[in-house]
């Protein structure tokens, strides 16, 4: 357990991994009518409940800073609230596989955004590695959702909004990390953050009666929010590790995951140049690894 967190690759498989089961546990949900905004909270209030018991248990307590505040509330709305949002509304009409690639874009827009900023920019091979991922999303992107069901434009224009939002998290995480802070910690506060502001979104639009739905599916709840609640564990860790580029390569493993349960769990059909792109996506992430460990033994051969 310990060289898992400690290991970037590692931590990559299994963050992406889990974060891809978020895809067909939002395709069962909606489908049985729960509203996008409810399900967002399930995964938020679900996962920040039960990681905060893991921390009471563990004889860690949250120790509440103005800094916190804000970081936690950011986080919130910007990498869980809203693309959670986005992503479970846009399900239903793109499917849980090709909304799952929406992901793989993630990476580019948080190269653009770490160049901008100059927080951490990859060396050339991670540039390529990107560029390889990238043009596997493009391939994918280009089918337009499932055989023979091309997706409407504004839902393709929806899920596009997605990994914009989940770059732009990924940068002020680091950015604005707090010192001296825990991966859990923050994944508690963010969580309860964004489970908050869902809560008076739903409260406002819909009412106590949104949540009705869940009764019809409490064991894909229950799934959900043990598969979130282990995601965001190794979430901020691999934050910390990996830094927020290589964090963005969760999205590749993500919708990978998407596809493959898309397909053989709820049916979905995909075009063979889907499928493609997904293999180029896959190579793109085995060369940002390459690149990341080579980024690794430099840091540790420069002198103190």
């Amino acid at each position: 357990m310990k060289f898992l967190w400690d290991s970037a690759l590692g931590l990559l498989i299994v963050t992406g991994g889990l974060l891809g089961m978020t895809l067909p546990f939002g395709k069962l949900a909606t489908t049985a009518g729960v509203p996008a905004m409810v399900w967002a909270f399930v995964i938020s209030f679900g996962a920040g409940g039960v990681l905060l018991i893991a921390l009471l248990l563990l004889g860690q307590r949250i120790r509440l800073t103005a800094q916190k505040l804000r970081y936690f509330f950011v986080t919130a709305a910007v990498s869980y609230a809203f693309p959670n949002l986005l992503m479970f509304s846009a399900i239903p009409h793109l499917g849980a596989g090709y909304t799952g690639i929406m992901f793989t874009l993630s990476p580019v827009i948080t190269l653009v955004f770490s160049i901008l900023l100059g927080v951490r920019s990859p060396n050339l091979l991670g540039v390529i590695g990107i560029a390889v991922g990238f043009i596997g999303a493009v391939m994918v992107a280009l089918t337009r959702g499932e055989a023979g069901q091309p997706a409407d434009y504004f839902w393709v224009a929806i899920g596009l909004l997605i990994p914009v939002s989940l770059a732009a998290g990924n940068i002020y995480r680091t950015v604005d990390w707090p010192e001296g802070t825990g991966p859990i910690e923050l994944a508690v506060g963010s969580h309860l953050a964004s489970a908050t502001l869902l809560l008076l979104g739903i409260l406002t639009l819909f009412g106590w009666q949104a949540f009705a739905p869940l009764g019809g599916v409490p064991l894909v709840a229950a799934g959900q929010v043990a598969s979130a609640s282990a995601m965001f564990a190794f979430f901020f860790r691999l934050q910390a590790v990996g830094g927020p580029v290589y964090l963005s390569q969760i999205g590749y493993v993500a919708a990978a995951v998407g596809l493959f349960a898309g397909t053989i769990l709820l049916g979905e059909h995909y075009q063979l140049l889907t499928w493609l792109g997904a293999a180029i996506i896959t190579a793109g992430v085995f060369v940002t690894t390459k690149a990341q460990n080579q980024t690794s033994a430099r840091a540790q051969a420069q002198p103190a």
